[in-house]
């Protein structure tokens, strides 16, 4: 038997903030999951212990006492969840055959790094026999098991997990930004197990995080409306001392024994104080103190997902940020029939400089109405080097102070009125989610402001610009075919 690593000492129910169980558990699968992976050299901490336990908790049916109402863990990272859940994962596929795994994450590059954790978990020497066949192939990347059981990965990003079905355990990981769209594209996926179990997998989110499915969780479980569901939280105390190491362990059961100090200071540093929160010792932001966007997602999320029209007139807006430090061109299209449609292009640093945008918009002025161009950090020298590259002064605008605050009424009465479409991009839906007003002028105008410093609003307020150009301009001008539609995509 190999020795126990040093653990963290206590229990889940000692460690975790929240530990809520579901109702009318009378037994749990874990037993029979832990030996098997004690078979392979692996020991779980105590509260690892304790949370496989409650995860696979039965009712008197067999059937898991979560099964209905699912798993949430707001965990933060480099505890070992996924080594915990993973192991876990692999057991019951050995233990029930034919059992079929989705495991998905929302970004690309996170489904990739949890799918190379799996690897190293299928090449242990005494796990490694059970392992028919792994794919590694972009989009297909799976790990079948010789009795027919499998784990599919991929990133929801990319669309994956839309038309599985006999889906027996479906895994959420990165879900305080699962939206409720790919929720309603992969939870009927389950319906025909016998037992099926979902999990969520998350972070404290940001506030421009589109959190409302991991949030609404976390919000019933502590008010006590989740009877058939389970809901875990480790974390620190809420007011606490970043620089406290006793508040480190609170926020990271591992923390020195499997995650080092240098680890956490690492993460301190990249991530700034208010990250750190949240990432590394799974600090929720006070809901009652967050500003509300200024947009209604539910309304925004509904006009996205479109594809822009093949034919209309065209306009394109480059915004730079109050500092200086970024740039962002959008372009919006308005069709002949129907409402216009607006798509953020680029978002860029200037340490890039403008070259990119002389030569981009030199190659597609022709073809569009007006090129709006705002923000004083950047917006002469930038009008200086279209003109000096031919366009002419009448396509280019520098907005008055007039023009953009009816330019950002404009576009809330649009999403209000569900009078745009959009593409829907991720720089773009968080600008959106963590999107306010600032104040501008003294008659009531304003403009797109954020509400934390995670929040970029620059491409949102290019997007605003476009819209208000495009619906403006002069009608006529910038008529475009079918082929030149590819104008509004980089």
């Amino acid at each position: 038997m190999p020795p126990r690593l040093p653990t963290s000492a206590g229990s889940l129910s000692d460690l975790a903030r929240h530990v809520i169980l579901p109702s009318g558990i009378v037994s749990t699968g874990w037993p029979a999951v832990r030996d098997t992976c004690h078979g392979w050299g692996v020991r779980f901490d105590e509260w690892q212990d304790g949370l496989g336990r409650s995860i696979l908790a039965k009712r008197e049916d067999g059937q898991y006492a979560a099964g209905i109402g699912g798993v949430t863990m707001s965990i933060c990272r480099q505890v070992g969840k996924t080594f915990t859940v993973g192991m876990m994962i692999m057991a019951l596929c050995i233990l029930f055959p034919g059992l079929k795994v989705v495991w998905t994450a929302h970004r690309t590059r996170t489904s990739d790094e949890t799918f190379k954790s799996f690897q190293g978990m299928a090449k242990r020497k005494k796990l490694a026999p059970h392992i028919l066949i792994v794919r590694r192939a972009n989009g297909q990347q799976e790990i079948e098991f010789v009795n027919g059981s499998r784990i599919m990965f991929g990133a929801r990003e990319s669309g994956f997990g839309r038309g599985f079905d006999d889906v027996d355990v479906l895994v959420f990981d990165e879900a305080q930004i699962l939206t409720q769209k790919a929720l309603d594209d992969m939870v009927p996926a389950t319906n025909v197990s016998a037992n099926p179990l979902i999990l969520y997998l998350g972070t404290p989110p940001k506030p421009s995080d589109p959190s409302e499915v991991f949030s609404s969780r976390r919000r019933d479980a502590l008010a006590g409306t989740s009877e058939d569901a389970l809901f875990v939280e480790v974390s620190a105390d809420p007011d606490a001392d970043v620089e406290d190491r006793a508040q480190w362990r609170k926020g990271n059961p591992s923390y020195l024994s499997r995650t080092p100090e240098a680890a956490m200071l690492r993460m301190k540093v990249n991530l700034g104080n208010e990250s750190f929160r949240r990432e590394g010792i799974g600090i929720w932001d006070d809901v009652n103190t967050l500003a509300p966007s200024e947009i209604d997602w539910a309304k925004w999320d509904a006009l996205g997902h479109t594809a822009a029209p093949l034919d209309g007139r065209i306009a394109y807006a480059v915004r730079f940020s109050a500092d200086g430090s970024r740039v962002a061109l959008a372009a919006a299209l308005r069709p002949a029939v129907g409402v216009p449609h607006v798509e953020l292009i680029k978002v860029r640093d200037m340490a890039a400089g403008t070259g990119w945008l002389v030569t981009w918009l030199s190659a597609r002025w022709r073809g569009c109405s007006r090129i709006t161009v705002d923000g004083k950090a950047g917006a002469g020298a930038l009008v200086n080097a279209l003109r000096v590259a031919k366009i002419p002064a009448r396509i280019i605008c520098t907005p008055s102070v007039d023009e953009v605050i009816a330019a950002h009424a404009m576009t809330a009465e649009a999403i209000r009125s569900a009078s745009l479409t959009h593409s829907s991009q991720k720089q773009l839906d968080d600008a959106v989610r963590g999107a306010g007003r600032r104040t501008i002028g003294t008659a009531g105008g304003w403009g797109w402001k954020p509400l934390s410093p995670d929040v970029d609003v620059v491409p949102l307020e290019a997007v605003t610009l476009a819209l208000h150009a495009v619906t403006t301009g002069k009608s006529g001008a910038g008529r475009t075919g079918s082929d030149s539609r590819r104008a509004t995509v980089l």
